[in-house]
């Protein structure tokens, strides 16, 4: 691990929190709770078929939340014999600090869960992701969103960076520096899909005026200072955002995917955000490593909204 995750995974050990892993068939997921165990980072708590959570309890959780769009008693009571849904359950009630979940389960299927029984943020009108970007060299960046919402709307971009932006400062404890990337920079291009960033980045500043962001930006005028200078001289970000906000999930997606395969850094997540309490997606593709770090950053996450 680099020195942001020994530091990260330090600061998870310090709060002897629980973490539910219902994705407990997999021997990723198995190795990862050993290494939780051992390291002293977390209590794991592998979830399975056979784990007792108060089921009615559930089930009755469940129907009051989605029988108007639907759920049968018959599928509530299906869903709360899942150890996905258990394990979601554990962490609404207070009983687990936070979930992690995806090496076997979809991220539909999770994020699902974490919607159905855990629910959003208050502050937040969309569940969205990030990624946390790592690099040998210590840098550090967010991007969002880039796993979740494929064509967010102006007001729903401006969530995913409010949510982006405090999983940043909770994560690196750096003041986050957010631009709302386009492949327009302060007017240079008109176009619907410019004015949707122009739109988002005016209502995040409005409601958060003490962040520092800009928009519209494309990625050179956001994060390269001379070209900044050049193309938005007067942007605050001058160049060093850190937080980057991409307008679809087709520009994240595939960013995230060149700055990982291309630039030497580490991609942590989907990481997902805007619920209430901390329940988290893996890539199906992830190493025990990657489920470590991902229960490290739910850790985190659920001291931030303790």
């Amino acid at each position: 691990m680099s020195t942001l995750e020994d530091r990260l995974a330090q600061r998870a050990a310090t709060q002897q929190a629980s973490v539910a892993l219902p994705d407990s068939a997999d021997p990723r997921t198995i190795e990862a709770a050993r290494t939780l165990e051992e390291r002293g980072i977390a209590r794991p708590f592998l979830i399975t078929a056979d784990t007792r959570v108060d089921e009615a309890a559930l089930t009755n959780h469940l129907l009051e939340r989605r029988a108007s769009k639907g759920l049968t008693k018959e599928q509530a009571e299906a869903l709360a014999a899942l150890p996905l849904y258990k394990a979601a359950w554990l962490v609404e009630t207070g009983e687990m600090d936070a979930g992690v979940a995806g090496s076997i389960s979809t991220t539909s299927d999770v994020i699902r869960a974490g919607l159905w029984v855990i629910g959003a943020a208050a502050d937040v009108n969309v569940v969205s992701s990030f990624f946390l970007m790592t690099h040998p060299s210590g840098h550090t960046l967010t991007y969002a969103d880039c796993g979740v919402v494929p064509d967010p709307t102006a007001e729903q971009l401006a969530d995913i960076a409010w949510s982006a932006s405090q999983n940043h400062k909770t994560l690196t404890e750096i003041d986050p520096r957010v631009a709302f990337l386009s492949f327009s920079t302060k007017g240079s291009a008109q176009h619907s899909h410019v004015q949707k960033v122009q739109e988002a980045f005016q209502q995040f500043s409005a409601k958060h005026p003490e962040i520092v962001a800009d928009g519209e930006l494309q990625f050179d005028a956001a994060f390269v200072p001379v070209v900044a200078h050049r193309k938005a001289a007067n942007s605050p970000l001058a160049g060093m955002a850190n937080v980057l906000i991409f307008p679809d999930l087709d520009a994240g997606n595939i960013a995230y995917k060149i700055t990982e395969r291309l630039a030497g850094f580490k991609a942590y997540g989907p990481i997902v955000q805007g619920l209430r309490r901390p329940f988290v997606d893996l890539s199906r593709g992830c190493t025990a490593d990657d489920i470590v770090m991902a229960a490290v950053i739910a850790i985190l996450q659920s001291q931030s909204v303790a």
